[in-house]
């Protein structure tokens, strides 16, 4: 049986789909077709059903990339390793949300990178979710941090770490609340002070009021910025109420320039994870980057 034909068969069994298929290999989504084509004429059984929207594999085609699919990620694994003798340049392209990539993932991966030698470079981007998932699945990235656990084949998702999220304040508005007052009071005593947030739709005041509260905001926003570390800077400046991740605000906080107004039995949390395409820690320079963050990450809270 030819390899070829089973490399693009396991590659297409993870993407679900010919075009995505023949995205990541580099080839024609005809040149694809043909491959399936030729393993199933040497099959005599068919390995996908075609739908609408991308493919099924049949029992069969389930079978055969369970058996496969480990062995091909091995070879992999084998050549790459041979490669790591030579001068020829590694690079990890890595997506993830703008604060955390920034805050947390990015230095992580900068001491790697000076242990690996100038071989080894690092390329970081920021994008929501959707994108970061999107793009590592087209095979633009190496590696995803994103807030939406990867579904399907052609991904695979290890929870990274938690994030809690604290509601905070500068103290000016933290005295006028007044001390105990937001707890007995709950949210109807924020209804008419400003909020701060990342977009219109307030996504992490509604969360955090959801979680916390069991209401929605009242109030809308009054500054909107696209950046965490903004909103961060605008609730210091005294723009109004804002959530933020703790280890974002963290040192605010001991300065008192921020003041956390609750502090909630249970605290609203997002969980990050850290995606791959499955069958890519077989390369050794992504496996390594993927233990690099995975360690880093027991010390993130």
């Amino acid at each position: 049986m030819d390899l070829a034909l089973l490399r693009t068969f396991v590659t297409v069994h993870r993407a679900g789909s010919f075009t995505r298929a023949a995205a990541l290999l580099g080839l024609s989504q005809p040149a694809v077709t043909s491959q399936i084509q030729a393993l199933e004429r040497q099959l005599g059984r068919p390995l996908f059903l075609r739908r609408a929207r991308g493919v099924t594999p049949t029992s069969i085609g389930d079978e055969l990339a369970h058996r496969a699919a480990p062995h091909l990620d091995a070879l992999v694994g084998i050549a790459e390793a041979g490669l790591d003798d030579t001068v020829l340049p590694r690079s990890l392209h890595l997506i993830g949300t703008p604060e955390f990539t920034a805050e947390r993932a990015v230095p992580a991966l900068t001491e790697l990178a000076s242990r690996e030698g100038p071989e080894f470079t690092l390329r970081a981007s920021f994008g929501h979710a959707e994108e970061a998932l999107e793009g590592l699945a087209a095979g633009r990235q190496d590696m995803a941090i994103t807030t939406v656990r990867p579904r399907g084949a052609l991904l695979t998702g290890t929870a990274l770490c938690d994030e809690e999220h604290v509601l905070v304040a500068a103290p000016r508005w933290a005295a006028r609340i007044g001390p105990g007052r937001l707890r007995r009071k709950s949210a109807a005593t924020l209804d008419r002070l400003p909020l701060v947030e990342v977009h219109e739709s307030l996504p992490l005041v509604t969360r955090y009021w959801g979680l916390v509260f069991d209401a929605a905001p009242a109030a809308p926003g009054a500054v909107i910025v696209p950046d965490l570390r903004a909103v961060l800077a605008c609730a210091v400046a005294g723009a109004g109420l804002a959530v933020l991740p703790r280890y974002l605000c963290a040192g605010a906080l001991e300065q008192g320039v921020l003041v956390a107004l609750l502090d909630p039995v249970v605290p609203p949390l997002r969980t990050y994870f850290l995606a791959v395409r499955t069958g890519t820690l077989a390369l050794p320079h992504i496996a390594r980057a993927h233990d690099e963050l995975l360690h880093a990450a027991l010390d993130w809270y």
